[in-house]
């Protein structure tokens, strides 16, 4: 899920959040210090947005979504929009139950 900045507000938890930098330092990713699970980041595309992992916001499920493309977190758009490609799609499928 992607939002601009100012439109998340922390509920809790926020002392714990840890942020981590790479290559052009221009991406933020935040982790919990604690858990280590990561929570969002500032978008290198656009810094003026941030990217949330929808599992850490209040009454959003992963399983909301059908289907989410994956991208293959090698090739960034920004360095060469040619070789970013897909790597595939994760389909949430509902268990059967055993009635």
């Amino acid at each position: 899920m992607t939002a601009d900045l100012g439109d998340i507000a922390y509920e809790s938890g926020g002392h714990w959040l840890t942020r981590y930098q790479f290559n052009t330092m221009t991406a933020e990713h935040y982790f919990c210090s604690r858990c280590g699970i990561y929570t969002h980041h500032r978008r290198r595309s656009n810094p003026s947005q941030i990217s949330v992992n929808v599992a850490c916001l209040a009454g959003v499920s992963p399983f909301d979504f059908p289907s989410v493309p994956v991208e293959e977190g090698i090739s960034h758009p920004l360095d060469d929009p040619a070789a970013a490609q897909l790597a595939g799609t994760l389909n949430y499928v509902a268990a059967r139950s055993k009635d």
